[in-house]
């Protein structure tokens, strides 16, 4: 179960080294020289950290691994120093990445309306106007860990999912090592991962998905002031929202 992750640490040079770090509010960063990397903060009290308790001046690879823990705070940053390789230039300049100008323009919510009319979708993680922008037009679930009034627990995931032809999925389930069985139960469907904590890793193609819909920080000061500082507002105004698809438009599940 630990391809996946295998595959996304691997791939990371081992010259790259940790500039400075911080879980925030709601989200987590890295800094390195090559550029900022964010990934959504799963708190709360779990297993100890797995790692030293310091990574300044560290490999990026080395900070990487902590995607693995079961301590989600740890692996909230362990998704951030990920994503400080594949969603920072020189990576994302070798990719055919679609970028928006402004956030509404490449929401997956937004883009993806006309393709998912009238098919059966699931969306794992209760995203903001998905009661406008989906629930009219599609035959809606929603998965959430917390659900709210009408959601499905995460656990329906394994009644679900065999039967829907999109799926939807928060970049979050990285994080807490869920995403793997969701692919494999989403296997006939048409799968996008969704959010900033998202890489943009061509490797997850090879694991049975379609589109990585994420973000990019444009403005690394900006960044580190908003989630240190812990100001209200939204990390979109850091950076960019992108796409990148897979071309082969190949289902290729190896779990």
């Amino acid at each position: 179960m630990w391809e996946l992750y295998d595959a996304l640490i691997n791939e990371i040079p081992e010259n790259i080294t940790v500039q400075d770090y911080c879980n925030g509010r709601l989200w987590s960063e890295v800094q390195t020289n090559q550029g900022t990397g964010v990934a959504m903060l799963i708190d709360g009290v779990s297993r100890p950290p797995m790692h030293p308790t310091s990574f300044f001046g560290e490999p990026l690879k080395k900070m990487a691994e902590c995607i693995k823990s079961w301590n989600f705070a740890e692996a909230s940053l362990g998704l951030a120093a990920i994503n400080a390789w594949y969603n920072t230039p020189p990576h994302t300049d070798s990719l055919n990445i679609t970028y928006g100008k402004n956030r509404v323009e490449r929401d997956a919510f937004v883009t993806y309306q006309e393709e998912i009319t009238d098919k059966k979708v699931t969306v794992i993680g209760h995203f903001p106007f998905l009661e406008t922008r989906f629930q009219p037009i599609c035959s809606l679930s929603v998965l959430e860990r917390n659900p709210k009034e009408g959601d499905f627990p995460d656990s329906a995931c394994e009644y679900l999912l065999h039967e829907q032809d999109y799926v939807f999925i928060t970049g979050v389930t990285i994080i807490n090592k869920t995403l793997p069985r969701l692919l494999e139960l989403s296997k006939n469907a048409k799968v996008v991962l969704v959010g900033p904590s998202v890489p943009l890793a061509p490797c997850l193609f090879h694991f049975g998905v379609h589109s990585l819909e994420s973000f990019l920080v444009t403005s690394p000061q900006k960044c580190s002031e908003f989630v240190r500082q812990r100001l209200n507002g939204s990390l979109f105004s850091c950076g960019k929202m992108v796409s990148l698809a897979n071309k082969t438009n190949t289902n290729e599940v190896s779990l």
